[in-house]
């Protein structure tokens, strides 16, 4: 692993897969996407790069969900079903990590969250990035 940031313990719910990583950016990284996958697993992720990740367990546990153009991976734990990360299509040299699987982190800890836009996914888009919206967590 690279020294982007501190070292963070991350898991699936039933804990079969446990890993350890580096975020890019640290949490500021924090996106959600309005692509028809994303839509439905409503997860935010944040950023490592793939050198960033080293599993301590359960690795061989993961199942591997790819969908029309197969460039991005999006791994799963086998036993609980938890979305832990993907390697992602508009940066192959990066995964997005499921922020809840981040020991001590909770998707409520961010009052604002971006949105990307990945109906007009960059790789489609020439390149482009663009902002769908922010969604945002008003706890009372």
């Amino acid at each position: 692993m690279s020294q982007n940031t501190e070292d963070l313990s991350a898991a699936c719910h039933c804990g079969t897969v446990r890993f350890r990583l580096r975020l890019t950016g640290g949490f500021a990284s924090i996106r959600r996407c309005t692509c028809s996958y994303c839509r439905m697993r409503g997860a935010i992720a944040v950023s490592a790069g793939l050198q960033d990740i080293g599993f301590e367990a359960g690795e061989d546990n993961l199942t591997l969900y790819q969908f029309n153009t197969g460039t991005a991976k999006h791994y799963f734990c086998k036993t609980c079903g938890i979305y832990t990360h993907h390697q992602r299509r508009s940066n192959t040299d990066q995964y997005g990590v499921n922020v809840a699987c981040i020991e001590g982190v909770s998707p409520f800890d961010f009052r604002e969250v971006p949105v990307s836009d990945g109906i007009r996914h960059p790789s489609d888009n020439g390149g482009k990035a663009r902002l769908a919206g922010i969604l945002r967590f008003d706890p009372d």
